[in-house]
């Protein structure tokens, strides 16, 4: 659990300075973790990103500064680094719903964010089965969504774009790219993941060895680069059961091992079978890093 403990330090470090521009190498560096992991884990750990989090409490301790003091809103706006009035006060109205002068009104309502602080527990009541294996460099096929995990939108966009992509027959074209005999598999791969907007690309896809084909027939080809992986089996209908896979892996796996994720596509890989069934079998693929 030390993984925990360094994130922990990490959200003190962001509270002592929180007057200032956020470090994303720095706090980083005092939860010793790369950026892309140290922004991941706090993610799936908090539901927000780091920048999400830093913004709900400088707006919280500039409404109390505004409350209790006699300071100028513009003074307040720069001291928690905004660059003019209109972008605090834009900012201040999305958090509070009234504009920053209105803070000193007697009686009216603010928002308070709290800090966050890490529980440490000890799960472990169910077994998590997992293998690391390295990979050469392969190319995916399949089409693409682009979502966002800010208010859960992911947990609705994709299961509704894996409806439309079996109800529209994409996914049967997609399977028609495979050697069914080698490998009949379909994928839903995480791309493209922007930490500070919770912004990535979901594809529908499978591994191909003949890109021509599929770009031919009008889908999108992604080369992923040679990685460790991380294997977890997954048991239990879908969607349910991976949406919980990727929980335990963070929340539990992660700070169990410490292994560090190493930045590239994660995987969902579906085997044949009723994906609704309770002893549906998947696998999650999550790249590493492995220390030599």
């Amino acid at each position: 659990m030390e993984m925990l403990l360094h994130l922990r330090n990490a959200i003190n470090h962001m509270e002592e300075r929180m007057e200032g521009r956020l470090d994303i190498e720095e706090l980083a560096g005092i939860a010793l973790m790369s950026p892309f992991h140290f922004q991941r884990m706090f993610h799936m750990l908090t539901g927000m990103t780091v920048a999400e989090y830093a913004r709900k409490r400088k707006l919280t301790l500039a409404a109390q500064e505004l409350a209790s003091t006699s300071a100028k809103v513009i003074d307040v706006a720069l001291k928690y680094g905004y660059d003019s009035p209109e972008s605090f006060a834009k900012a201040f109205r999305r958090i509070h719903g009234i504009a920053p002068s209105e803070a000193r009104t007697m009686g009216i309502s603010l928002k308070a964010f709290p800090r966050i602080s890490f529980q440490l527990s000890l799960k472990g009541d169910k077994d998590m089965d997992y293998r690391v294996e390295e990979k050469s460099a392969f190319h995916i096929a399949g089409v693409c969504l682009r979502t966002t995990c800010v208010d859960g939108e992911n947990s609705r966009e994709i299961p509704k774009f894996w409806g439309e992509c079996h109800a529209n027959g994409t996914v049967e074209r997609i399977e028609g790219l495979t050697d069914k005999d080698n490998n009949p598999t379909i994928l839903g791969v995480c791309l493209d993941q922007n930490q500070e907007s919770s912004e990535f690309t979901y594809m529908i896809a499978c591994i191909v060895d003949d890109e021509t084909k599929a770009l031919a027939e009008g889908f999108e080809v992604r080369e992923v680069p040679a990685a460790t992986w991380a294997i977890f089996t997954i048991v239990g209908p879908m969607p349910g059961a991976i949406q919980e896979g990727f929980n335990r892996i963070f929340s539990e796996w992660f700070p169990a091992t410490g292994y560090e994720h190493a930045g590239g596509p994660e995987f969902e890989l579906y085997l044949p079978g009723d994906p609704y069934g309770d002893e549906y079998r998947s696998e999650i693929w999550i790249p590493i890093i492995v220390s030599s």
